[in-house]
Order: structure tokens, then C-alpha cells, then sequence
């Protein structure tokens, strides 16, 4: 593949075929539980978009400039934890000021961002996978972007299925990891096309 390409096709591979939701199941507990509503859905997912594509930077700066040349790379965990805490603070308190409502609807959701697998999981296989900074950064928008995808789709089925007759005994958790199970199917038909990343 043309080297110019690749990192293009590591972003849409990363949306589609390696879905970081729908592919490796992280960032599960916040699309289950925030996924009700698709406005709220929406806030959630461009703040994580928005963490995972700079975090996943920050933690290549960290990892290739402060950690490899003093051959600390077995603090990478630790170090990327703090990263993505600190920067999730830092997007608390912008989100807070400019929109309280949408603060106030994501509540417990937003600190829990700091916690979502999923934004950790980008940056560590960032690492493994040895990608360069462009790449990284495309990695981890695309990687955001796809759980944005994922977790909108999920409120708009949710929305729809309030309005719909389901069986008692499925209600709740049950109709929604059915909805997921389906929905990881679905993206599991793109894996013919680029798989990538």
C-alpha cells in the first residue's frame, strides 16, 4: 500500500472493519448506559471523539519522547491513565462552562470517560502497532468517530424500541445486548474491505 495512504486507511478501518466497540468490545459500560437518548448520545460521543483523537497524541508525544529514551516503557499504563485523566478535566470544566445542559445531562458519564477502556485501549495499541504520529492521530479519530457511529445508532434503535412492543422478559439490558450482538454483526460484514489497523 502507498505509504501516503496508509494512515487513511487506518482512519476508515478504524470506523468500519476495527470498530473499537463493536470489534474489541471496549468502552462497553458508557454506550450501554448513555445510549437512551440520542442528544445526550451525540455529547457523549463527540466528547469522546474529541478525547480519544488528542489523548492518543499526547500519549505518542509521552511515549516516543519522555518514556523509550529513559527505557520506561513499562510505566506506559500509569502514564497513559494520567494523560487521559488530566485531559478529561480539562474537557469537564470547557464542557461545564460552555453548556450546562449538556453537562448536566451527561452527569457521572463525562468523569467516567476518564475510565472508558476504550480511549486507553486506542493508545495502547497505538503502541503495539508502532504507528507514527500521523497515523496515531488518525487511529484515534477514527477509532472515536466509530464509537460515535456505534453509540448514536444504538440511541436511535433505543428511541425507536420505546415505542415498540417488547417481550417482557427482554426489556432493558436484554433487548439492548441483543441490539448490540446485531449491530456487531452488521460491522463485521465491512471486515472484507480494508482491515487494516
Amino acid at each position: 500500500m502507498n505509504e501516503a495512504l496508509y494512515p487513511i486507511a487506518v482512519f476508515f478501518a478504524a470506523i468500519f472493519t476495527n470498530n473499537i466497540l463493536l470489534t474489541n468490545y471496549l468502552g462497553m459500560c458508557s454506550f450501554l448506559s448513555v445510549s437512551r437518548e440520542i442528544k445526550t448520545s451525540v455529547g457523549l460521543g463527540i466528547a469522546v471523539t474529541f478525547v480519544m483523537a488528542t489523548t492518543t497524541i499526547l500519549n505518542w508525544m509521552v511515549y516516543n519522547y519522555i518514556l523509550m529514551p529513559f527505557g520506561l516503557e513499562y510505566l506506559r499504563f500509569i502514564v497513559f491513565i494520567i494523560v487521559i485523566a488530566a485531559f478529561v478535566q480539562i474537557v469537564e470544566m470547557i464542557i461545564e462552562r460552555v453548556s450546562e445542559t449538556l453537562y448536566a445531562a451527561l452527569g457521572i458519564f463525562l468523569p467516567l470517560i476518564t475510565v472508558n477502556c476504550a480511549i486507553l485501549g486506542v493508545s495502547l495499541f497505538m503502541v503495539i502497532r508502532e504507528y507514527s504520529l500521523i497515523t496515531s492521530f488518525f487511529f484515534g479519530l477514527g477509532s472515536g468517530l466509530g464509537w460515535f457511529l456505534a453509540i448514536l445508532a444504538m440511541a436511535g434503535i433505543r428511541q425507536k424500541l420505546a415505542r415498540a412492543k417488547v417481550p417482557p422478559g427482554l426489556e432493558g439490558a436484554g433487548i439492548t445486548l441483543i441490539i448490540a450482538g446485531m449491530m456487531a454483526l452488521a460491522f463485521m460484514g465491512f471486515s472484507g474491505m480494508i482491515n487494516i489497523a
